[in-house]
């Protein structure tokens, strides 16, 4: 008999882990992109990932980003394969959000986030912000997030236990209720500082990046001006 998607895994939980959040870049006034707004000042990217590159589309069937209204005609971005994300340029910082829709299989509704759409650096000293903008340093701004199904459906159970990386929860109960406690306290320390570290290598990705592209349109310029 197959699994159902209706009948539940009791007592269970998986979590899965996801980053999301947005990188944007100050525009060069010397060097605009051909057509893009006068008033525009950044082109920004803003995303729905696994951990270190992680395949998130056996439990994510489709990633939904609705921007803001008044300033994209085409607002509402849905994407249904990776890499879930969306490109743009503008001037504002603005609410984004982002809908989550599962397979199936999960029998689950969609989950909503909603990420602040970050531009300008805000802090730090003073001095080197300033330094930050004149020398239009990229600005990120991500978030470590866990997705947890609570007591899945038989199917959906099947698909996080056999696809990725399989996450359950203690099941030792033999242990007193203050060592559960103390216990629990540490697991939630060490995925804090889980997802700290994945936040900061997914940054230093993104710099990588950045300073790639950087490179590659300094020697696109070298061979335009001969």
């Amino acid at each position: 008999m197959p699994p159902s998607n209706t009948k539940r895994v009791k007592g269970i939980s998986i979590y899965r882990p996801i980053v999301y959040g947005n990188i944007a870049i100050p525009i060069d006034p010397n060097d605009r992109p051909r057509g893009m707004p006068v008033d525009h000042t950044h082109q920004w990217t803003i995303c729905v990932k696994g951990v270190d590159g992680a395949d998130i589309t056996h439990f994510i069937k489709k990633v939904q980003f609705r921007l803001h209204a008044d300033t994209y005609p085409n607002a509402l971005r849905s994407f249904e394969q990776p890499p879930f994300e969306v490109s743009e340029s503008g001037w504002g910082e603005f609410e984004i959000q982002i809908k989550l829709f599962f397979h199936p299989e999960s029998n689950e509704k969609p989950l909503t986030l909603f990420h602040y759409l970050k531009l300008h650096p805000y802090i730090g000293d003073p001095e080197e912000l300033e330094l930050a903008r004149q020398q239009r340093r990229p600005v990120m701004s991500y978030l470590y997030d866990e997705l947890v199904f609570n007591e899945p459906t038989e199917a959906m159970f099947e698909i996080l236990t056999t696809k990725g990386t399989v996450k359950l929860p203690s099941k030792n109960k033999a242990k007193g209720r203050g060592e559960f406690v103390a216990e629990t306290e540490q697991v939630e320390l060490d995925r804090l500082s889980e997802g700290l570290r994945t936040v900061q290598k997914h940054i230093e990705e993104a710099k990588n990046k950045l300073a790639a592209k950087e490179e590659e349109i300094k020697e696109m310029k070298k061979l335009l001006d001969k």
